[in-house]
């Protein structure tokens, strides 16, 4: 027999033999703190018996039912959903998993423009500094080049409007006039496109990985939601990394004073326990789509009944333990921590996020923001010392943008393994950086 190779590409392969709380176990007993969640997956922490017996049961239940009939675990999601979900958000599609979910709001969006007669809005807005799935259309409409390489001349083409970027704001650093900026970016885009011909702006309420948790202007998302109303245009806010409960808020959004019309959602619905991804729109929108005769195709396995009885239950511990809050206040630690370690450091530009989702940029030099070069690999070098030392940080940047080094670890997650989190980064970062100079 052949020896098969896992995964596809090979490269660095732990195996990981267990997980508990905010802890891996690798083959050999040792624990890593899971300072990265994962891939900023994990909410309620590894192993909850309760999650795995709700899984258990709706597999006995129903193995598998079509994604648009009633099962007791889509019931209880729906129930969980109740108190998360903002009041205009009624209508709930189910996916496999954030790209899938992306790919969804992307689709209906189209629909309900085509549905209420604006025919020529085709065209839907990325930014420069995004991700947004693994399928042509969502790698197309993401602002990340690394992981478009080679799919160039395939990928389709999306309008792109620059990410605000408070750090290096052409303006200057964190100018006070970085929001109107880049939010005039977005209505120069938007008439230069011609606004007749723009269905919906896509975008990270707080930017993912690719850039960093990069928190933008105070004034930039009340000032992009007027431009989409003045306009007739959805805004569409990807929540797959920043929702339920990762930023200290139930939804990233939530920071400023503003609406999604389509609201979507990944990794921590159902908090690493199940494939599960989700679209939360208005009854607006489903009865403009349904009235035209158009579909709002399901994917075959969206909305599994195992997954979503796993997301049901993480949403009820959630709330029951206060986890939202929790994130806000061990994220408040985790931020002072990181800015004790790193706010005079001459390789790290800054450190950025909300809640229990932060990152800190490493630059060769802090006064001019200059980047260590591509070759120098300091993410792998700072990630892979990282695991050598007992905690896994999860690597960012898009190839362009880089030396991002990310966090955001299981919402259960002490302060002494915070604190072990912010002491190793540092040693990582001290370590690595010496070698180059």
């Amino acid at each position: 027999m052949s020896h098969l190779q896992w995964p596809f590409i090979s490269g660095r392969n732990i195996h990981i033999a267990s997980a508990q709380g905010a802890c891996l176990y690798n083959a050999e007993g040792d624990a890593i703190i899971d300072a990265a969640g994962g891939a900023i997956v994990v909410n309620v922490g590894h192993g909850r018996q309760r999650v795995a017996d709700a899984v258990a049961e709706a597999t006995l239940q129903t193995s598998y039912v079509v994604p648009p009939w009633m099962t007791p675990s889509r019931e209880a999601l729906l129930k969980a959903l109740q108190g998360w979900l903002p009041e205009h958000l009624t209508q709930v599609h189910c996916t496999s998993g954030g790209t899938e979910a992306n790919e969804a709001a992307m689709k209906i969006a189209l629909h309900y423009q085509q549905a209420i007669g604006e025919t020529t809005r085709t065209r839907i807005i990325g930014r420069s500094i995004s991700y947004h799935g693994t399928t042509l259309a969502t790698a197309s409409i993401s602002g990340h080049p690394g992981r478009k390489k080679g799919l160039e001349a395939a990928l389709p083409q999306f309008p792109e409007v620059q990410t605000p970027y408070p750090l290096r704001c052409p303006l200057g650093s964190h100018h006070e006039d970085s929001g109107a900026y880049y939010a005039d970016l977005l209505r120069d885009l938007i008439e230069s496109e011609g606004p007749e011909n723009i269905a919906a702006f896509l975008a990270e309420p707080i930017t993912g990985s690719s850039g960093g948790a990069i928190v933008p202007p105070e004034d930039y998302w009340p000032k992009v939601r007027e431009i989409c109303d003045e306009y007739g245009i959805l805004l569409i806010m990807d929540e797959v990394m920043t929702g339920f409960g990762r930023t200290g808020t139930q939804f990233g959004y939530q920071h400023w004073p503003i609406e999604p019309d389509l609201l979507i959602s990944g990794k921590g619905l159902a908090g690493g326990y199940a494939p599960l991804g989700g679209v939360f729109g208005s009854a607006k929108i489903s009865e403009a789509i349904a009235e035209a005769g158009f579909q709002v195709m399901f994917n075959t396995f969206g909305g599994h009944p195992a997954a979503c009885a796993a997301a049901a239950e993480v949403l009820n511990i959630m709330v029951e333990e206060d986890l939202v809050n929790q994130a806000a206040v061990k994220g408040s630690y985790l931020h002072e921590r990181l800015q004790h370690a790193f706010s005079n450091h001459p390789h790290v530009a800054e450190v950025r996020g909300r809640g229990l989702f932060a990152a800190i940029e490493v630059v060769q030099n802090r006064e001019s923001l200059e980047r260590c070069s591509i070759e120098a690999a300091v993410t792998s070098k700072i990630v892979a010392k990282g695991l050598s030392k007992g905690v896994f940080y999860y690597g960012g940047g898009t190839g362009d943008v880089r030396d991002i080094i990310c966090m955001g670890p299981p919402l259960v997650i002490s302060e002494s393994q915070l604190d072990q989190v912010v002491d190793t980064l540092a040693e990582c970062v001290d370590e690595v950086m010496s070698t180059l100079a």
